[in-house]
């Protein structure tokens, strides 16, 4: 007998098996479906989309059935310049595939126009489920080259334009009680690089912003999360060789990119994707020593510098209270067998 699964899959079977094999292949089938990551009736604005790595998400959020605000300054990669053309064309992909979207060039950088942004999206859709913070720029050189007007600006777009665009859907997350919003970090945030001090800064504050964000939001189901992709874009095409930039792809970012915005997300959680492979950055505490309170304290601590920074039992701590906990609770222990 032969069994036609989706139309495309033939399965030769006997009798009597032919009923057994056709539930176990259906099965199979609708538990795929049911994993399947689903934005319909959800609303995400992906700020920085007009190309590159944004582009990649608004149009995979949208595949899966977001109605997407497209943002773009339109801007080159150091910032300078800008025109809506670039959401335009992104906004056109969209709904040449059958999607809902709308286009948005302002500036993260300019409060009023992000809450006019945020409200362009609530009016023409009731809601606003989803943020990725995306926009960013870069102006690189060595610390000792750079202009400080440099180190404020990419601050700026990286950091407050984040902080902009948080703040504008705060209140309606609250309110519907539901909201993920995901940070573009970096490694050059998370392990430093050469030449990007400004860069690095900013994407290290972001992991900042989040931990608190998501410790604030839990109580209204508010998930916040952070991805330092790896990936080929617009900020990176003349950085990077022809082979390495095939390899990264920044399509091969977006999966994680779903998963951290999803309504399964988890929150807290930082990861780093690129060519095809995912991995998870943690900021830890380790178990430390007691130094003392004495005047031989300083020397005390560099004699058990090694075990300060030895990882064995180290944690994730869940807020800021477990530096202070972990201190003064081996503080009252030493001071009182002394």
């Amino acid at each position: 007998m032969a069994v036609v699964v989706g139309g495309s899959i033939t399965v030769h079977v006997w009798l009597p098996e032919a009923s057994r094999v056709l539930g176990s292949c259906m099965s199979r089938i609708f538990q795929d479906l049911s994993m399947r990551i689903d934005f319909k009736g959800r609303v995400a604005i992906v700020t920085g989309a007009g190309g590159g790595l944004g582009r990649q998400h608004a149009l995979a959020l949208a595949a899966r059935g977001a109605r997407v605000l497209v943002n773009d300054l339109g801007g080159a990669r150091d910032g300078s310049g800008g025109s809506v053309s670039a959401a335009e064309s992104v906004v056109a992909e969209i709904r040449a595939a059958g999607g809902e979207a709308l286009a948005n060039g302002a500036s993260v950088t300019d409060w009023d126009a992000v809450q006019a942004m945020v409200k362009q999206a609530v009016d023409a859709w009731g809601r606003v489920d989803i943020l990725v913070n995306n926009a960013g720029i870069l102006r690189d050189k060595s610390f000792s080259k750079m202009e400080l007007a440099d180190f404020r600006l990419v601050m700026d777009v990286h950091l407050m334009g984040a902080v902009h665009c948080c703040k504008a859907v705060w209140p309606h997350m609250i309110e519907q009680k539901y909201g993920r919003i995901l940070m573009t970090t970096s490694s050059s945030g998370l392990y430093g690089n050469f030449g990007q001090s400004n860069y690095g800064a900013a994407k290290l504050a972001l992991v900042g912003l989040m931990q608190t964000l998501s410790i604030e939001g839990a109580k209204y189901d508010i998930r916040v999360n952070s991805l330092a992709p790896t990936a080929a874009t617009r900020m990176t095409e003349d950085l990077m060789p022809p082979a390495v930039l095939e390899a990264l792809k920044p399509e091969a970012v977006v999966p994680a990119m779903l998963a951290l915005v999803a309504q399964d997300a988890p929150s807290r959680t930082i990861l780093c994707a690129g060519a095809g492979s995912v991995e998870a950055a943690h900021i830890t505490l380790t178990q430390g020593a007691w130094i003392g309170l004495d005047a031989n304290a300083p020397e005390r601590l560099v004699e058990q510098m090694d075990q300060v920074r030895n990882r064995d039992g180290e944690m994730v701590p869940q807020s800021g209270a477990a530096q202070g906990t972990q201190e003064v609770g081996r503080a009252t222990r030493q001071l009182a067998g002394s």
